[in-house]
């Protein structure tokens, strides 16, 4: 087993923690389900979690009374993930995506979305269990964005394994059930003991995390900073947290010193032309007749 939950960098990018099945045939065909937790909150990370057990286990998984972790409480999930853990015929890992991979890749130039994310984390936990050596015949997985376009996907990265992608699969499918308290249960974890980074650490009543709570949005506005922004739990990249740098947050205006020379503001514009706009050039490139690369 690796990373135990508990570990003091829970703050970190990305953390796996993961169980093994120790006593089952890894050539015996297996299903595997994948689901997340976390995906619309505006605080802490993200997570995908997958379970996987022998095909012919598939009853036992209705046995042991798994169903969508969002519909059991707190501790119920804390049960089943226990259960989970101890039944030697199953195997379980989780990708835990913190916040600031998450605003990240979602605000620099060349954006990534979060259901590209979400597809890219799916596709390397089911290589991770296929690293392992066992043997995935079948997938489940509750879908992010379109069901045919995110099945294409897996279908393309891992031809010979059967995929299934539909909506509400944590409800009809125990092992994605499975797979979604190992991800609800890791989340929360995470949030609860989460590593601040900062200096002054922010008190730790923040409501259910979600936009429109508002505890959420009054921890937001008492623990933002003008200068320097949120607490490493946030992400900068939800709309919430945009709106409160915009409204409260100290402005700033480049100035570049020169006014004979272009503005480095303009080799940021994405609308039109950014090419910047050249005056006087200097005699030195002038006598050499040399030309900027951007208007060859």
């Amino acid at each position: 087993m690796q990373n135990e939950p508990g570990d003091s960098d829970s703050h970190v990018k990305v953390i796996e923690m993961e169980e093994e099945c120790i006593s089952v045939d890894r050539n015996e065909p297996h299903i595997l389900g994948i689901d997340e937790a976390g995906r619309g909150p505006v605080l802490g990370p993200m997570v995908y979690g997958i379970c996987y057990c022998p095909k012919s286990k598939e009853e036992l998984l209705k046995s042991l009374g798994f169903a969508d972790s969002k519909t059991l409480t707190a501790e119920e999930r804390s049960k089943l993930f226990s259960l989970i853990k101890a039944t030697k015929e199953l195997g379980w890992a989780v990708d835990i995506i913190s916040p600031q991979e998450i605003s990240d890749k979602m605000m620099r130039i060349h954006k990534q979305s979060l259901n590209e994310m979400s597809h890219n984390s799916a596709i390397g936990l089911v290589q991770k269990a296929l690293d392992r050596g066992v043997n995935v015949t079948e997938v489940y997985v509750d879908t992010v964005g379109t069901p045919e376009f995110y099945q294409r996907k897996l279908e393309n990265a891992f031809q010979g394994i059967k995929f299934t992608v539909t909506a509400k699969a944590d409800s009809l499918f125990p092992i994605v059930s499975a797979a979604s308290i190992c991800a609800k249960v890791s989340r929360d974890f995470a949030l609860d003991n989460w590593v601040y980074t900062e200096t002054k650490k922010p008190d730790h009543v923040f409501g259910s995390g979600y936009p429109g709570d508002e505890d959420c949005k009054a921890w937001l506005r008492k623990n933002f900073d003008p200068v320097f922004g949120f607490p490493s739990l946030v992400r900068f990249s939800w709309t919430t947290a945009k709106n409160l740098i915009e409204e409260k947050g100290t402005k700033v205006e480049w100035d570049d010193g020169n006014k004979d020379q272009p503005s480095v503001a303009n080799y940021f514009n994405v609308k039109g032309d950014s090419t910047p706009k050249l005056k006087d050039r200097f005699r030195f490139f002038q006598r050499r007749k040399m030309t900027p690369v951007q208007t060859i």
